[in-house]
């Protein structure tokens, strides 16, 4: 397993002129893992223990897919209007550095304004993150040829996988030995650190060409012609693309997201206040998740190659209702310890497939468009999925909510290998 992992940076097989693309977003990715494992980890679970409501955890998700709904459309073409590359480091940055104000906000702010603070500082991050999010596919669409996605796709998995363990390792043990709220005030500083480094290797990345043909270009004496702004609402917003089959993969991918983040608000409920598990228990059963998660990203390239994108995030999103089901039912560390080994290996399918069975099915031509689509469906996923899955757990109660909703996950599988 090691040797694998060392041979990332080798890049055995890899073309010269891809490896610093490639070597680029596997620090990406490593800098993203450490964001991921230490502040996007134990935000909700801080927001818990400050007090916050299911309605509030739901909020931190909800707020910022609001954002992105009013701003998706609007920030496709203004990517569309410039280079991917530099667009991308800058709108990272901006986003970024709203993780360094979560160092601070105990400083300033007792118990009930911090988890306002921390809604609305999520807010604010939102708006460059929207145009992150719409371009970072196109730029990975850019930097990496098709026959090498699913190679570079896997191998961030991988890398992604072992900064998050490491990083929920540190972050669990912090917190585990550190008085609240200092030990969540070191945590959050970790994160600002892995966004950094995410953020400085993006810069890098660079767009290259592939075996796509370009499209065709006037003839040199030729006048150029005047673009004019669409007059229509419905031009301008690309209504044409909803008429297209890619309608069935926006479709498909809301079932997806929608189901992923149902569960979102309720995780860190059922874990703090039904479970009664610490900070590091938490810590330990994320870095299980993301270990399977990094042996089934060592089969990823396999499964793909037998069986497609499309089949391998079907099946993946059904897996993934495994986690919910068997969580409902747990009532012992050691069985909340085994979910998370068998949570890893469905997400680690799901999450490097989706991506690449929507590129598969975008023209090349087009990718800023269909993507600023895609990232509205992402964002309506996550509104009501945030809201959605607090207010279906207040109605129900937490344990038949995560069996609802490992239900639709199923169902949400069923419809992407059917449909999608």
């Amino acid at each position: 397993m090691f040797s694998k992992i060392f041979r990332v940076f080798k890049q055995v097989g890899v073309p010269p002129e891809y490896q610093a693309n490639f070597r680029h977003l596997y620090f990406d990715i490593a800098g993203f893992g450490i964001l991921s494992g230490s502040v996007i980890n134990f935000l909700n679970i801080y927001a818990t223990r400050l007090g916050a409501t299911s309605f509030q955890i739901g909020l931190i998700g909800a707020m910022s897919a609001m954002v992105n709904l009013f701003l998706a459309i609007p920030a496709g073409r203004w990517l569309a209007k410039r280079n991917t590359s530099q667009a991308i480091f800058r709108t990272s940055v901006y986003y970024r550095i709203g993780f360094v104000f979560f160092i601070f906000i105990p400083q300033f702010f007792n118990d009930a304004q911090q988890i306002v603070a921390i809604i609305l500082i999520t807010l604010l991050m939102a708006i460059p993150l929207t145009p992150l999010g719409v371009g970072f596919n196109a730029l990975f669409a850019e930097a990496v040829p098709d026959k090498y996605r699913a190679h570079v796709a896997g191998t961030r998995n991988v890398v992604l996988a072992v900064t998050f363990i490491l990083a929920s390792l540190v972050s669990g043990f912090i917190l585990d030995n550190l008085p609240f709220p200092v030990g969540y005030q070191v945590v959050f500083g970790i994160g600002a650190f892995g966004a950094a480094l995410s953020s400085y290797h993006l810069y890098f990345i660079r767009p290259v060409l592939d075996e796509n043909p370009a499209l065709p270009t006037p003839s040199e004496g030729a006048p150029a012609k005047k673009v004019s702004l669409p007059r229509k609402f419905s031009s301008a917003l690309r209504m044409d693309i909803l008429s297209t089959p890619f309608t069935k993969v926006l479709l498909a991918l809301f079932a997806f997201h929608f189901t992923h983040t149902l569960t979102a608000p309720v995780y860190p409920l059922y874990n703090v206040r039904v479970l009664s598990l610490n900070d590091n228990n938490i810590g330990i059963s994320q870095a299980l998740y993301y270990l399977t998660m990094l042996v089934g990203s060592m089969q990823f390239r396999r499964m793909v190659g037998r069986f497609g994108h499309k089949k391998v995030t079907g099946f993946g999103v059904i897996g993934m209702s495994l986690y919910p089901f068997l969580l409902a039912f747990t009532t012992q560390l050691w069985q909340f310890y085994a979910i998370a080994l068998i949570g890893g290996v469905t997400w680690a399918w799901t999450n490097g497939a989706y991506a690449n069975y929507m590129l598969e099915r975008i023209p090349p031509a087009d990718r800023p468009s269909h993507l600023a689509w895609y990232t509205i469906i992402l964002n309506i996923a996550i509104l009501a999925g945030s809201l959605g899955g607090s207010a279906i757990a207040d109605w129900t109660g937490l344990v038949n909510a995560l069996l609802l909703f490992g239900t639709l996950r199923i169902i949400a599988g069923l419809y992407i290998l059917k449909w999608g």
